[in-house]
C-alpha cells in the first residue's frame, strides 16, 4: 500500500517485484503459534525505497466515507488507486468537521495493510492463553459459532450468550442479533467513558449527549476539565469554530489539574484540586445570584424551583469555600462569574472527562450545566446549545422487517440495578463491573462475543481481574473475538475473527451536529477487505442463517450492505439518486431544517399532539400503556418544552429523586457537593493519580497504527516540581507508584493495595502539586511490533499477511534495545474498579497513591 505519509512503505505487489522472500499463505489445519514472548528477531536492516504520491497520483478514485480512529467520526474522502489507499483528504461537504481532518485520520490509513493483522479465522489449541492456533475456514468459523449459540436457545438460557464491543458503530445489526437470539446482555465501554456527562445533561435539560456548544457565535467559554483541543469528544469540529470564535475577540477558561494542550492555549488556566469542580460552579452560580446577573425570564419561565428556593440552594457554596475545597482563589471565582453571566446569552459552561471522571462527577457536571440556565444561554445562539443530531434509530431508518421482539427480562450483568442511570435511557452499562461478576459467578456464560475490544489494556484492573476471567474455560466457556490484530482480547479467546478495518465496511454515522442542523453520513468501504476479513456485521447475518428458526426470519437480507440498503430505502430522492446511491456518491445528508436554536420552545404540530392529554399543565400521550411527556403548555402555546420529566430545565432532578428512592436512599434532586471521601481524606504523603488521553491515540486501537505511535509512544507520568522536589525526583528518574482502593462505594477498603508499578518521571510546573497524570493507550504486550516498540521481521509469518513493512526492521527508534524511550506504560493495573453511584461511571481521576524514588 502506498501512503501519503511516511519513509518507508512496501505494499504487497512491490514486496514481490523487489524480490523480498515470498511468504506461504498458512495451511488449513495448520499450527502455529502467536505468543508474544517469542518475538523478534535482533537483525536490523532496511532495504525499501519511498513511494510518493506523485506517481499515482493519475487515475485515483475518491470515495467519501468517515473516520473511526476516535468518536467524532469526521468525514473523509478515501484516495484510492487499483484496490490500494494513497492516502485520505477531509469531506468538506460534512457540516461538522468541513472537510479538515487531524492527525488519527490520516494515521488510520496503517490499519488496513498493517503486516500484522491477522487475516484468517483461528481456532485456539492447546490451553487458552497458551497462544497455539490453527487456520480453519470461515465457513467453519460460523458453524462453529452457530452450533454454541444454538445450544443456548435450545437449553432456554439466551441470557448466557453475551456480546461485548467496544465503539460498535453496528448496534444495528448487533442489537437485531442479540435480539432475535434472545438475550438482553449487551455490554459496552460507555461507563468507562462518559456515563456522568450524560446522565448530568439528561438530569437536567433531558439530552442524552454531551453539549454542542453554538462555538462560532460564543463570546466565553468556561471549561471545565475538557481537553477539546486534543481529544474531546467531538472536540474536532468544537476546535475548528473555537479558533474562529476566538479570532473575533472570545475569551477561553479552563479549569483543569494538568496542563493540557487545551489549557495550554486558555486564557487563564487554574489547577483545582481533583474532585472540586462541583463546589467552584456552584460558588460562582452564588456569585451570579447575588450580582443579580441571572436571567430573571428563563429561571421564572423554563426552571422547574423558584428563583428563591435557586438562592437557597447556592447559599452555603460561597467562593470562600469553593476556594476551600479547590485551592483556587476566591476573589478569581468571583471575577469569573461576573465575567460569565455578562457575556450571556453568548457564553457555555460544559465539562468533559475532567469533571466527570470522578465519584462525585454526576452532581459536579450537574452543578456546571445550571451556571447556563442562571444565565439564560441555554440553546440560544452562542450559548449551550444541544439536540440538532439525527437519530440513527427506527424511525429516521426503518429497520427492515420482521423485527425480532426484544427480551422481556434483564440481568444484572448489563442491567446493574445499583446503577440506575446506567440504563435509565440508553445502554450505558457499568461496564468496569463485568469481570467481578463474572468472576464471583454472578451470571454463567457459555457464548461471549467480544468486538473491538480490548479490556485487558483498557479496563481498571484490567491486567489482573480482565484476563484471569478471560483465561478460566469454567467462566467463559466459549469466547469468540472480531479483531483487526492480533489483541490482548484475542490472545484469551477461542476463534479469532479477522475483522475489516473501517476502510472496508459499512455503517450509517451522526453526531452532535455543531451547526444545529440535523445531519449523517455514511461510511462505505474503500477498499475490498484481504483474505478472510470480514465485517463483523456480515458474520452475524451469516451465523443467524446458520442457526435456523427462529433467528433467521429477522435476516433474510444476505450481507450488511444490503441492510444498509433497506435502511435507505424511504429517504428521497436527490439529483435522481435513490438515497443509498447519493450516499455512496456525497457522503452525507443535511437535512433541509433551521438550526436548533431554543428546541424546548418549539411547538407541537398536529400529528405529534393526536390523542394527547394535559395534567398539571403537562402535554401526554399514552405509549404502550403508559403516558408519555411530550410537551407542556406556555403563553398558551403546545411546545416542546425540555425532555424531562417536568418539561422544563430540571435544576431539582425527579429522576434522581425517585431512582435514589428505589435504592432506599434520600436525595434532594438538587446538585450538590460532597469530596470524595478518598480524597477529602487524603493524607500529606499520599498523592492522587489521574490519567488523560493524548491527542493521536484511542484506547487500545490506534497503537498499533505506526504514524500515530511514532508521534506519540512514551507517557512517562506527569509530576509537579515541588512535589519532585520534595522526593528527590528528577526529570527521567524511574518511581514506584502504589495505589489503593477507595474509602467508599465499591470494594472500599482503609488501605488495601490495588497494584504497584514502576514508571519514569516527566517533572513539570503544569500539574496541581497533588496530582500525578499518566496517559493511557500505551505499554501494550500485543498487536505487533509497532505497539510493543520491537525492531525485527515479523515473527511467524504465516499468521499474517504475505507482504513486509520493512520499516519495522529498522526505522522504530524508539526501541528500548537499542536507545529508545520504549512503548510506554499501562497505568490500567494500578487504578481500582470504582464506579460512582447512580451512573456507574468510571472514577478515573480520583486513585490514592504514595511514590517513591527508585
Amino acid at each position: 500500500m502506498k501512503y501519503i505519509l511516511g519513509r518507508n512503505n512496501m505494499n504487497r505487489r512491490d514486496f514481490l517485484k523487489n524480490g523480498a522472500i515470498t511468504i506461504a499463505a498458512l495451511k488449513l489445519g495448520e499450527v502455529i503459534s502467536l505468543s508474544p514472548t517469542k518475538l523478534n528477531a535482533s537483525e536490523i536492516k532496511t532495504f525499501q525505497e519511498f513511494k510518493t504520491l506523485a506517481k499515482n497520483i493519475k487515475g485515483i478514485e475518491r470515495i467519501p466515507s468517515v473516520c473511526l480512529n476516535c468518536s467524532t467520526i469526521c468525514g473523509m474522502t478515501v484516495l484510492v488507486k487499483d484496490n490500494e489507499i494513497l492516502g485520505v483528504e477531509g469531506n468538506p461537504l460534512d457540516p461538522n468537521s468541513q472537510g479538515k481532518l487531524c492527525a488519527k485520520a490520516h494515521g488510520g490509513v496503517n490499519a488496513v495493510e498493517y503486516p500484522e493483522r491477522i487475516v484468517y479465522p483461528l481456532k485456539r489449541v492447546g490451553k487458552r492463553g497458551d497462544g497455539l492456533w490453527k487456520r480453519i475456514t470461515m465457513q467453519e468459523a460460523y458453524e462453529l459459532m452457530a452450533s454454541k449459540i444454538k445450544k443456548c436457545i435450545e437449553d432456554k438460557k439466551p441470557e448466557e450468550i453475551v456480546f461485548h464491543g467496544g465503539r460498535n458503530k453496528m448496534g444495528d445489526i448487533t442489537g437485531r442479533f442479540m435480539d432475535a437470539v434472545g438475550s438482553p446482555v449487551i455490554l459496552n465501554h460507555r461507563a468507562l467513558c462518559s456515563s456522568n456527562k450524560r446522565a448530568a445533561n439528561y438530569t437536567t435539560i433531558g439530552d442524552t449527549s454531551w453539549e454542542t456548544i453554538d462555538a462560532i457565535r460564543c463570546k466565553y467559554f468556561l471549561n471545565f476539565g475538557s481537553n477539546f483541543l486534543e481529544s474531546h469528544q467531538g472536540g474536532f469540529a468544537l476546535m475548528k469554530r473555537f479558533i474562529e470564535a476566538k479570532s473575533n475577540g472570545a475569551k477561553l477558561v479552563t479549569f483543569d489539574t494538568r496542563l493540557s494542550n487545551t489549557a495550554g492555549k486558555s486564557d487563564e488556566w487554574f489547577a483545582p484540586y481533583p474532585s472540586s469542580e462541583g463546589a467552584i460552579a456552584l460558588a460562582m452560580a452564588n456569585v451570579i445570584i447575588n450580582e443579580k446577573l441571572y436571567n430573571k425570564n428563563f429561571i421564572k419561565e423554563w426552571c422547574n424551583i423558584s428563583l428563591k428556593e435557586l438562592k437557597e440552594l447556592v447559599k452555603p457554596y460561597t467562593v470562600e469555600f469553593a476556594q476551600e475545597q479547590s485551592g483556587i482563589n476566591a476573589e478569581d471565582i468571583k471575577r469569573l462569574a461576573i465575567e460569565f453571566a455578562k457575556a450571556a446569552p453568548n457564553c457555555a459552561a460544559f465539562t468533559n472527562r475532567g469533571s466527570q471522571a470522578h465519584y462525585n462527577g454526576l452532581h459536579n457536571d450537574r452543578a456546571v450545566v445550571i451556571l447556563n440556565a442562571l444565565v439564560g444561554s441555554v440553546g440560544k445562539e452562542g450559548g449551550y446549545a444541544y439536540g440538532g443530531s439525527k437519530n440513527k434509530g427506527h424511525k429516521s431508518f426503518p429497520m427492515p422487517e420482521p423485527i425480532p421482539p426484544k427480551p422481556l427480562f434483564s440481568t444484572d450483568l448489563e442491567d446493574p440495578k445499583l446503577y440506575p442511570f446506567a440504563n435509565k435511557w440508553q445502554k450505558m452499562r457499568v461496564s468496569e463491573l463485568v469481570y467481578d461478576k463474572i468472576k464471583t459467578k454472578k451470571h454463567n456464560i457459555q457464548v461471549y462475543m467480544s468486538y473491538t475490544i480490548s479490556s485487558p489494556q483498557t479496563w481498571p484492573e484490567g491486567p489482573q481481574t480482565a484476563v484471569e476471567v478471560l483465561k478460566d474455560e469454567k467462566l467463559i466457556a466459549f469466547h469468540v473475538c472480531s479483531d483487526v490484530v492480533y489483541s490482548e482480547m484475542a490472545h484469551y479467546s477461542d476463534l479469532i475473527l479477522p475483522d475489516a478495518t473501517y476502510f472496508e465496511r459499512y455503517t450509517i454515522e451522526g453526531r452532535n451536529a455543531y451547526e444545529l442542523i440535523p445531519y449523517f453520513v455514511l461510511r462505505q468501504p474503500a477498499v475490498k477487505p484481504p483474505y478472510d476479513c470480514e465485517n463483523f456485521a456480515d458474520t452475524l447475518i451469516k451465523v443467524a442463517k446458520k442457526i435456523g428458526q427462529p433467528v433467521s426470519q429477522y435476516f433474510k437480507f444476505d450481507s450488511y450492505e444490503e441492510f444498509i440498503k433497506l435502511r435507505f430505502s424511504k429517504l428521497p430522492q436527490k439529483e435522481g439518486l435513490s438515497g443509498f446511491d447519493y450516499m455512496k456518491k456525497y457522503g452525507v445528508w443535511i437535512e433541509d431544517k433551521p438550526k436548533n436554536y431554543e428546541p424546548y420552545n418549539i411547538e407541537l404540530n398536529e400529528a405529534q399532539l393526536k390523542n394527547s392529554f394535559i395534567e398539571n399543565n403537562i402535554i401526554y400521550i399514552n405509549k404502550k400503556n403508559k403516558k408519555e411527556a411530550i410537551g407542556i403548555v406556555k403563553d398558551g402555546k403546545k411546545v416542546r418544552g425540555f425532555k424531562t420529566p417536568s418539561r422544563k430545565f430540571e435544576i431539582c432532578s425527579n429522576d434522581i429523586i425517585n431512582e435514589a428512592k428505589k435504592l432506599g436512599e434520600k436525595d434532594d434532586g438538587f446538585p450538590h457537593f460532597k469530596m470524595p471521601k478518598s480524597l477529602k481524606e487524603k493524607k500529606e504523603d499520599e498523592l492522587i493519580l489521574t490519567t488523560f488521553k493524548w491527542n493521536v491515540h484511542t484506547q487500545a486501537r490506534t497503537t498499533p497504527q505506526k504514524y500515530l505511535t511514532e508521534i506519540v509512544h512514551d507517557n512517562p507520568v506527569w509530576i509537579n516540581t515541588q512535589t519532585a522536589k520534595k522526593y528527590k525526583i528528577k526529570n527521567g528518574d524511574i518511581i514506584k507508584i502504589t495505589t489503593y482502593r477507595p474509602k467508599e462505594g465499591y470494594k472500599a477498603s482503609q488501605n488495601e493495595i490495588v497494584g504497584t508499578m514502576k514508571i519514569k518521571a516527566f517533572v513539570t510546573q503544569g500539574i496541581h502539586p497533588e496530582v500525578i497524570a499518566i496517559s493511557n493507550s500505551l505499554g501494550m504486550n500485543y498487536a505487533g511490533r509497532i505497539a510493543k516498540g520491537r525492531n525485527g521481521l515479523k515473527e511467524n509469518l504465516k499468521a499474517y499477511p504475505e507482504y513486509e513493512d520493512l520499516d519495522l526492521n529498522g526505522n522504530i527508534w524508539w526501541d528500548k534495545r537499542f536507545g529508545g524511550s520504549g512503548n510506554g506504560f499501562n497505568p490500567n493495573m494500578v487504578i481500582p474498579v470504582n464506579p460512582a453511584p447512580l451512573a456507574g461511571m468510571q472514577s478515573w481521576n480520583d486513585t490514592i497513591c504514595k511514590i517513591e524514588k527508585v
